[in-house]
């Protein structure tokens, strides 16, 4: 990785894994599935590169719309998936949370996520956030209400210490997969001055080649913050 420039925070819109698995005359519980392989791949490629967050849109607030078994398959998998991958966040180093309103999730699934925190809670390499029941309009909302739980006056990092992002610092890279280009209400307020990256590649398909290729462009890329 050298003469690359490695972004502290990475955040990605998993997008394509329907359109993926229909190509391929598969369900889309198939594309799903494969997904989630991927995100063990990336995952783990942003530890060994020194990534410090990565974090990953797994499920929206809009989600729910979707047909009902697929959504009882997705929070089947997410449970499954925390369960099965807690030996590979402990071997790599791996920091878990979960940013979002997870109290609409079942009993059973919010137990695996606090379990899944609690377990990496001191390791020191990345940290994978997914954002699960999540939408940033819902976030700031949620945070505004903090504020004015606490008394605090309204400043920029006021309601940035009470985001579900607090303390991750603002999002380097975007990456958005699938061809789609739009933030989807996705860290709006973390994406300011964050580069941005659109890729036609599926999320199943997406692979370690292809995110280095985007830190070589990124890493060209003047960024300014507004000034000269």
């Amino acid at each position: 990785m050298n003469n690359i420039n490695i972004p502290s925070h990475i955040a990605i819109i998993m997008d394509g894994n329907g359109r993926w698995a229909k190509e391929r005359g598969l369900n889309r519980t198939a594309g799903h599935e494969e997904g989630a392989k991927v995100v063990r791949n990336i995952t783990s490629y942003c530890a060994s590169i020194g990534v410090k967050y990565l974090t990953l849109y797994a499920f929206s607030t809009e989600n729910w719309n979707r047909p009902k078994l697929e959504v009882e398959y997705l929070m089947k998998l997410l449970e499954k998936h925390l369960k099965k991958e807690i030996d590979v966040y402990l071997k790599n180093n791996i920091r878990f949370k979960a940013i979002g309103d997870l109290s609409r999730f079942s009993k059973s699934l919010q137990k695996s996520i606090k379990e899944t925190e609690e377990k990496t809670v001191t390791c020191t390499g990345l940290t994978q956030v997914l954002a699960l029941n999540y939408g940033s309009k819902n976030e700031i909302i949620r945070a505004i209400k903090k504020l004015n739980e606490k008394n605090l006056e309204i400043t920029e990092e006021n309601l940035d210490s009470c985001l579900d992002t607090a303390g991750f610092g603002d999002v380097d890279v975007l990456i958005r997969t699938s061809g789609e280009i739009r933030l989807s209400n996705y860290l709006l307020w973390q994406n300011a001055y964050a580069e941005m990256f659109f890729t036609q590649t599926y999320w199943p398909d997406f692979n370690e080649i292809e995110l280095y290729d985007i830190l070589v462009e990124f890493t060209k890329r003047e960024r300014r913050f507004g000034g000269i």
